[in-house]
């Protein structure tokens, strides 16, 4: 069997909404075994399991015990990803988290020190970034099709979900999408990752946050009490990378529905309309001089490498997105089994952790204490252009 396809058991802890969209892509790694999953709710882990057909666990305590088990994938609710994350770790076994890896930035790097000093690894999502979507955008960064990058400007603005029917929102299992903690934990902490990560990859370390958060529609929910009240559902931050590059970032749930990028260089811009599809199309605009004006080109040339055969399969419909959530863990698997680095690696996950607590708490500027060794792209060969 090659390395890369040995068989590997893990578990999942927490059967939520968000679990669903990890069994939509489990199956295509054969290779990754679920041993076995747990749920504090008993009734939310009787209906997850009976409806994947998948062995349960009676206690976190039996699940950390099973010694076929070398990787757990924690879904719980954010609030909870660090006592669990620390009690795997403690337990001898990898972790990978979903956003934040950590509420707080000393949790989480006391997470990722607990697991090197233990000599395990640690990682986090999102995992969006392993996708066709960012590695052409990436792949197009470093091919300087665009000249020299000078500036990007990356939105995750939601929509009025406060607006929408979102108690309604159930997944193929049952589970019901947990609106009153998404409130809670705030669309930062839960979004900003998806391009943090694309862009701390492209761009390296973060040097400087310069931010704005607020909570402007603190009455999201007339009938319950949220905790605390005031979370940010908007926030804006502009990040200066070590590159020299600098970045806007907004992520709301009250501005219309853009979850773009424009990576604008000294010759033009790279840009996709939505980091939430793995298969978005990459597409440049070059500039055009008439007279005494410049302007981008209202053409968009479809910018496309000729790749080949892909490490990690991406294109994928869960719903109302499509990224393949069991990528990440797949990685980190991968990564163990081959003797590599993770790409998700520990401390990258660290400063994108970092990087969105500045943005959701931080009033004016942060400089980033974290520091990660960089990403690795994925092995293309040459690039082509097609309209």
């Amino acid at each position: 069997m090659n390395a890369a396809l040995q068989e590997t058991y893990i578990a999942i802890v927490g059967c939520g909404f968000v679990a669903d969209y990890y069994m939509a892509t489990l199956a295509q790694y054969s290779w990754m075994r679920v041993a076995g999953v747990f749920d504090i709710d008993a009734r939310r882990l009787d209906a997850f399991g009976a409806y994947y057909r998948l062995p349960i666990y009676s206690s976190l305590d039996r699940l950390l015990a099973d010694q076929r088990v070398s990787i757990i994938v924690n879904l719980t609710n954010p609030r909870a990803h660090y006592e669990i994350s620390r009690r795997c770790l403690e337990a001898g076994k990898h972790v990978y988290s979903e956003k934040p890896l950590a509420m707080h930035y000393a949790q989480a790097k006391e997470l990722v020190e607990l697991a090197e000093n233990r000599g395990l690894l640690i990682s986090s999502a999102p995992c969006s970034v392993l996708g066709d979507a960012a590695q052409i955008l990436w792949r197009g960064v470093r091919d300087n099709v665009v000249g020299k990058v000078r500036l990007v400007y990356a939105e995750l603005d939601d929509g009025m979900v406060y607006r929408m029917p979102y108690k309604k929102w159930i997944s193929p299992s049952g589970a019901h999408w947990p609106y009153k903690d998404e409130f809670e934990v705030g669309c930062t902490l839960e979004h900003a990752g998806y391009y943090l990560s694309w862009l701390i990859a492209m761009f390296g370390r973060v040097e400087r946050v310069t931010a704005c958060s607020e909570c402007l529609v603190p009455e999201k929910l007339p009938d319950e009490e949220l905790l605390p009240p005031d979370t940010p559902d908007f926030s804006v931050g502009v990040l200066k990378f070590e590159t020299g590059v600098i970045a806007r970032l907004s992520t709301s749930v009250i501005a219309p529905h853009n979850h773009a990028i424009r990576i604008i260089g000294d010759r033009g811009t790279l840009e996709l309309k939505d980091c939430w599809f793995n298969d978005a199309k990459v597409y440049m605009r070059k500039p055009i001089t008439l007279r005494r004006k410049t302007f981008l080109s209202p053409v968009a040339v479809r910018y496309k490498p000729v790749v080949g055969p892909r490490e990690i399969p991406t294109r994928l419909d869960t719903g109302g997105n499509r990224m393949d959530f069991a990528a990440g863990p797949a990685e980190l698997a991968m990564s163990i089994t081959e003797g590599r680095a993770c790409r998700l690696s520990p401390r990258f996950s660290l400063h994108v952790n970092e990087v969105a607590l500045a943005l959701q708490y931080v009033r004016g500027d942060y400089l980033p204490q974290s520091r990660f060794e960089l990403i690795s792209p994925a092995e293309w060969s040459t690039t082509g252009l097609q309209r």
